[in-house]
């Protein structure tokens, strides 16, 4: 007897809410409302002080103009009492109510006049007035936008630990503030374990390549061994000192790809001098001739790093350089507010399409990947995230005739 399948069970109907939303209340205090009721209370007490000023005024020269007639009327005659109203010496009726009446009514424009002219310096008087409590109040509801400015500066020079911690009411300067501190803790929580990660990597990846590096350099000191077991031995031993260059420079390519918060005065011709001294021998060795040019460029930043920098553009000079009369020129000088330092060499002719693709890993100018002994493919790489740790950057140019120019800039 065939049984009916058991139907499945539902899946439970998903929430029509967003559990990170938070639900507000609906007429919480937002900037948009603080807004609205301070500029329109401040346009309601600007607009009840003018019109106060100007009641006062109105009422003081219908004061001023009932009590001071240009006539008067002295033995059933009326005479003038300013030298502006000017009434005929025997008037019929229409007449004097002619001349009366023009002069009431230049008084009466001389009372407007001065009520205008009050009136517009009250206007001016409040303009300044509003317009000053309007960029103290503007400042004091911005206030919160600058200290969000002032902690992503501090944040922007790699100190993650900053927060704005913003107090005040529930509106959305805080929110924001809010959001951009649990950011913060997750970009905290991220470097510390890229930090972590490239402290364990450093451990556990130089450990067994120095392990086999002893060990290959204790059996090559053997004079019993073979010469073929030598032969490998050496060959072990290019390939394990070829994985410990390429360990090297991928720790110092992630390491130099954050700011450098502890600076120093360092003296770029200095650097480059340690340079030439390290790629003297091996310059000597393939016949390239160093010619250096080194003016004081001191810059604040970290020594090793910038020494890393001189070193990887020279050895990439002398290393990728013409078999015969080849020569490297290395020159540091500030100018313009910068220190600069170029290397410029002779070599191989370089397209200039090819320049963007030198700075990245592992690749080289028509070689592949592999299988090359001048280097491990990371030496522009590391020198352009050091320049760009030190808020600098690196230039490279085809030189006419072949060969490149590299010009490193740096903030003094």
């Amino acid at each position: 007897m065939a049984t009916t399948p058991a139907p499945h069970p539902q899946a439970p109907p998903k929430p029509t809410w967003d559990p990170r939303d938070p639900v507000r209340p609906l007429l919480r205090p937002t900037i948009r409302i603080r807004l609205t009721l301070l500029y329109g209370g401040m346009f309601l007490i600007a607009g009840i002080l003018l019109l106060s000023i100007i009641y006062l005024f109105t009422a003081q020269a219908l004061s001023d103009s009932t009590s001071q007639l240009p006539f008067k009327v002295v033995n059933g005659t009326v005479q003038p009492t300013t030298s502006w109203c000017r009434l005929p010496e025997s008037p019929t009726g229409d007449q004097l109510n002619d001349a009366v009446t023009l002069c009431l009514r230049h008084q009466s424009d001389l009372a407007l006049d001065d009520l205008l002219r009050r009136s517009l310096f009250a206007l001016l008087g409040l303009s300044i007035i509003a317009f000053a409590f309007g960029y103290a109040m503007a400042g004091r509801v911005l206030s919160p936008l600058g200290r969000i400015t002032r902690t992503a500066r501090q944040v922007a020079g790699s100190d993650l630990s900053r927060r704005i911690e913003l107090d005040g009411p529930d509106d959305e300067l805080k929110e924001l503030a809010d959001t951009f501190d649990e950011m913060l803790d997750r970009l905290e929580r991220a470097f510390t374990a890229q930090q972590r990660f490239v402290a364990n990597a450093s451990h556990e990846l130089r450990t067994p390549l120095a392990i086999n590096r002893t060990l290959l350099e204790v059996h090559l000191s053997d004079p019993g061994a073979p010469v073929e077991l030598q032969q490998l031995g050496k060959t072990l031993l290019a390939t394990n000192e070829r994985s410990e260059q390429l360990v090297e420079g991928l720790l110092l390519l992630a390491r130099s790809d954050n700011q450098i918060i502890e600076r120093k005065p360092v003296d770029l011709a200095e650097v480059a001098e340690r340079g030439v001294d390290q790629v003297h021998a091996e310059a000597v060795a393939k016949g390239v001739e160093i010619r250096r040019e080194l003016d004081p460029a001191v810059v604040q930043g970290n020594g090793v790093l910038l020494e890393r920098i001189a070193l990887n553009l020279l050895q990439n000079a002398v290393r990728y350089n013409v078999p015969e009369d080849g020569w490297v020129e290395v020159t540091t000088e500030t100018k313009d507010g910068q220190a600069v330092l170029v290397v410029s060499n002779t070599g191989p002719v370089v397209p200039a399409y090819e320049i963007d693709n030198l700075f990245e890993p592992f690749r080289r100018l028509r070689q592949e990947r592999t299988g090359s002994d001048k280097g491990v493919g990371l030496g522009l790489s590391i020198a352009r995230s050091v320049a760009r740790a030190h808020g600098g950057r690196i230039i490279a140019e085809p030189r006419e005739g072949g060969g490149l120019v590299m010009r490193v800039t740096l903030p003094i």
